[in-house]
């Protein structure tokens, strides 16, 4: 059971202790060169934001790929586990070393800019995986995980590079270079 929760709009640590709302600050490199802000939602999703948080404190997202990207739709990253070095022909199928967690389906929108957890048909299967919506896109809506939104640097979202096909996988992918957490 996550150890996080939501208490007059702050962020409440396993600790007990408040602080505002936390962001997740992206550093890319590759075409998309540039810096993303991204507000982490715990109001909506405690338990994703917690995950993240802890993923990017731990420096388990730097240097990881944006590996799927389709036009018109969304751009995905985070396998920590298969999206950097030598594993990229495997990126996208992996995850963390922690236990998949349970969704937080809730009626937010999935409009331009917002960030969802990534998973497999299995509601209950996201893990370290995310994605940034290019547009809306209605049909996830309550059936994907919202956990934030860009707050800044969405023009950097819009220069990934993008792949090929349906599977939208990437060849010479853009890179999270550097993620770090704004409390």
């Amino acid at each position: 059971m996550s150890k996080v929760a939501l208490l007059a709009g702050a962020f409440v640590c396993a600790a007990g202790m408040a602080f505002a709302d936390p962001k997740l600050v992206i550093d890319i490199a590759g075409e998309a060169n540039g810096q993303v802000v991204i507000n982490l939602r715990p109001d909506l999703a405690p338990g994703h934001v917690e995950r993240v948080v802890t993923l990017a404190k731990e420096g388990a997202y730097d240097g990881v790929v944006f590996h799927r990207v389709i036009e018109g739709f969304m751009a995905q990253t985070g396998d920590v586990e298969f999206g950097k070095g030598e594993d990229l022909a495997r990126a996208g199928m992996g995850g963390s070393a922690l236990p998949d967690l349970k969704a937080e389906f809730t009626p937010a929108p999935f409009a331009r800019g917002v960030v969802g957890a990534a998973r497999s048909q299995n509601p209950d299967s996201a893990n370290s995986q995310f994605f940034i919506t290019f547009a809306s896109a209605p049909f996830l809506d309550g059936q994907y995980t919202v956990f934030g939104e860009v707050e800044s640097g969405m023009e950097v979202v819009d220069k990934i590079r993008r792949g090929a096909g349906q599977s939208g996988a990437v060849k010479n992918p853009d890179t999270m270079v550097k993620v770090t957490v704004q409390e």
